[in-house]
This record gives structure tokens, sequence and C-alpha cells, in this order.
């Protein structure tokens, strides 16, 4: 697995009338920590799809622990995994600050499509970036 960890700061609009944070915004921090992990690899998400490839989620899953609140900061820990072979798997977990409750995990499951939007294997240019990262971890 390749693993990156960025952080979020709830601003007020991110909070419901109870002031926990709204549900779906989870699913915007899991797409977050995964383009920061695609810059990280140095390959920023708008440059694979400068090259003719697209990531569309195909499949979402997020389990709930603990709500989080306006003004918390969360780390957002996306992790590849690479032994999902049909297009591109991204795990994601979401801590408290000090990293010591984990308040949500979940997954993304994406197809990989070319400019016409036929489903096609991750481009090699991609697959080898995952490769040469995995060698020097």
């Amino acid at each position: 697995m390749i693993t990156h960890t960025t952080t979020c700061r709830v601003i007020y609009g991110d909070t419901d009338k109870m002031g926990f944070v709204y549900h779906a915004n989870y699913f915007r921090w899991f797409e977050s920590a995964r383009s920061e992990m695609f810059r990280y690899l140095g390959v920023p998400y708008k440059s694979i799809e400068s090259r003719g490839f697209f990531l569309p989620l195909s499949e979402v899953h997020c389990k709930f622990n603990s709500p989080s609140q306006y003004d918390d900061i969360l780390l957002i820990e996306a992790s590849l995994d690479t032994r999902f072979k049909g297009g591109m798997k991204f795990d994601y977990q979401i801590f408290s600050e000090d990293g010591t409750q984990l308040l949500a995990k979940g997954y993304t499951k994406h197809a990989c499509v070319d400019a016409n939007g036929r489903v096609v294997r991750p481009p090699k240019f991609l697959m080898d970036v995952v490769e040469k990262y995995r060698e020097s971890n």
C-alpha cells in the first residue's frame, strides 16, 4: 500500500444544525486526500486528465465512528491499494488531530477510462509512478 496523510480544518459550513460535520463532507475529504496523494507522487490529477485518462468513481463506502465538529483539525490518511487490478482503489481513515481517535474510515473504487469514455486499465505512466514509489519505500 502507498499511504499519504493530509490535514483539514472543519469550517462552520461543514456542520449541520446539530453542530456535527454533515456526512457528505467526508466524501469531499476523501477526494482531497486522494488528490494530495497524486500530487505527492508527482502526478497531479490534472496531469492525468491532460493525458486523456479519467478515474470516475464506481463505488464509495464510509463508516462513521465518532463525529467531528466545527474547528476540529482532521488527519486524513489515503492509501492506494496496489492489489486492486481493475482500476484503482483507495482506502481512507480520518483521525482526530492528535491521531488517537478514528473518526471515519472508508474506501473509493475508480474505473479508468480514456478520453472516449472506454474503460481501460490504468495507464503505464501512472502505474510506473506507483511502482517507483513502492520500490523506494
